[in-house]
């Protein structure tokens, strides 16, 4: 998932999570991501030493696919290993253990996956986005849908309005010179926001919106492989749509800035 949401991304590792970071501030148009796992979900032997033991995290640039493509061959694995090394260069070295289908004995296959350690003065712009106060907050659709959707649209323009009320509605819409398009999605329900003030404020018909980067969209959603337990939107108009995602044992958040 993450390899097809960021070509290459920030592995923050500390004593209790795991995270994907993205931090495009301005490479890629303001698109920010931050995955977190638990450790303890994953692995059943977890040791880690942080820089001190008040910065105990490691922060590490990678390329995704590399670590996709390494822990692809784990997927019959007896056993898995990731240590930080140092093999002329810094790497996350990856050893699967895999039985021999012949006898009772096993093979070790080893990735070595070149990596940037990120310095501490680095880290602070690789901290958990806050989330903005939204004007709207509903749940989504099957993603499936709405990604063939998107796709269809994408034929026809590189821009897309996502608009959504209180009431329940969704509507993405596309608009050129020669013709518009609107694809309405109903009964999807809200959460409730944690500052109850802004609906009691807001008509529930009234439609928050936001104009982005309809590729943007397109490669969030494709990047879904899994449905997820609970699929989340909130929209701060005209600033930023924030995706909020939890599948299984990980949580996904996905940041679209509007296009000025």
């Amino acid at each position: 998932m993450i390899a097809k949401l960021a070509k290459t991304c920030t592995l923050r590792i500390s004593p209790e999570k795991l995270n994907f970071i993205l931090s495009d501030k301005l490479a890629s148009g303001g698109v920010s991501m931050w995955c977190e796992l638990e450790q303890e979900n994953i692995f059943s032997e977890f040791q880690m030493e942080g820089v001190s033991a008040e910065n105990n995290a490691i922060y590490l640039e990678l390329t995704s696919e590399n670590l996709s493509r390494a822990l692809k061959t784990a997927q019959n694995a007896r056993a898995l290993k990731i240590k930080l090394t140092n093999k002329q260069f810094p790497c996350l070295t990856v050893s699967v253990e895999l039985q021999l289908s012949s006898s009772s004995s096993s093979r070790i296959v080893t990735h070595d996956i070149p990596i940037k350690v990120i310095p501490r003065r680095l880290w602070k712009d690789l901290q958990e986005p806050s989330v903005p106060n939204s004007d709207v907050s509903i749940y989504l659709p099957a993603l499936k849908t709405m990604k063939s959707v998107v796709e269809k649209m994408k034929n026809i323009s590189n821009q897309l309005v996502i608009e959504a009320n209180l009431n329940g509605e969704l509507n993405l819409k596309i608009e050129t010179e020669l013709v518009c398009v609107t694809t309405h999605f109903k009964d999807l329900g809200n959460p409730l926001l944690p500052s109850e003030s802004v609906s009691q404020s807001r008509h529930p018909e009234d439609m928050a919106e936001v104009h982005i980067d309809i590729r943007k969209l397109l490669q969030f959603l494709a990047g879904q492989q899994v449905t997820p337990t609970k699929a989340v939107c909130n929209i701060v108009s005209n600033r930023t749509v924030h995706f909020d995602l939890l599948l299984e044992d990980v949580s996904l958040q996905y940041f679209i800035p509007a296009l000025s």
